[in-house]
């Protein structure tokens, strides 16, 4: 009897009072994992966020919110999973850099200027360095159009697939382009002239078609008789 009754006092679990609480929440949100790839207003609300923990950790009767501790640590939860959300996009897009295996289509140079680098390159019969700056024009016209986002760190086939939502007629095109430029980039494989052709076309067909966003269904609904 008596060794049961010890090991349920060993087994019980841990019920922290307020102060111990809000502390564990303070180290907790701590961690780099939340810091790191955090926009600048949720930056701000952990801090404010500590802040208030810390205000009931000192045990200021003035600053005690009459919270439960179970109420703290759900809005811990809470908080914490909606860092997460947020800061996973970010993470990953620094793990593709660091990784090499993003577009890197620089938001500073202009589609104009990507065109020139990959025509020089195809002057030199440079077919590689010619469309990776081929396929990086069209990233960086794309973005200029508001068509997608500019978000470092995305791939080329999270570019096929986000244009190809925005040109539906041209998703075959766009697939083909991303896998030549992730063979040439991240590969063995060689480029030829014609590789080059062929994102030069995909290019001047984006640059002036119209977006449809996949709309080309909606347009063949039948009109009510």
């Amino acid at each position: 009897m008596h060794s049961a009754f010890g090991r349920a006092r060993a087994e019980a679990p841990v019920e922290p009072d307020r102060q111990e609480a809000s502390r564990w929440a303070v180290e907790e949100l701590s961690k780099p994992v939340y810091r790191d790839a955090q926009p600048d207003w949720l930056t701000d609300l952990w801090r404010q966020f500590a802040e208030w923990l810390r205000s009931l950790g000192s045990g200021d009767p003035a600053m005690d919110s009459g919270l439960a501790v179970p109420a703290i640590g759900v809005t811990i939860l809470v908080l914490i999973a909606v860092a997460i959300l947020l800061a996973r996009p970010r993470l990953n897009a620094r793990r593709r850099r660091a990784d090499g295996d993003d577009v890197d289509a620089d938001p500073s140079v202009s589609p104009a200027e990507y065109r020139r680098l990959a025509g020089a390159a195809a002057a030199r019969s440079e077919w590689r360095t010619a469309v990776v700056e081929q396929f990086r024009a069209i990233v960086r016209a794309a973005e200029d159009r508001a068509i997608i986002d500019p978000l470092p760190g995305r791939t080329a086939d999270e570019v096929a697939g986000q244009l190809a939502g925005a040109f539906s007629g041209h998703a075959p095109e766009l697939r083909r382009a991303a896998r030549v430029f992730d063979g040439i980039r991240y590969g063995s494989a060689d480029a030829t002239a014609r590789d080059h052709a062929g994102v030069v076309a995909l290019d001047q067909l984006l640059e002036t078609a119209k977006p449809d966003y996949g709309r080309p269904a909606a347009d063949n609904l039948a009109l009510p008789r």
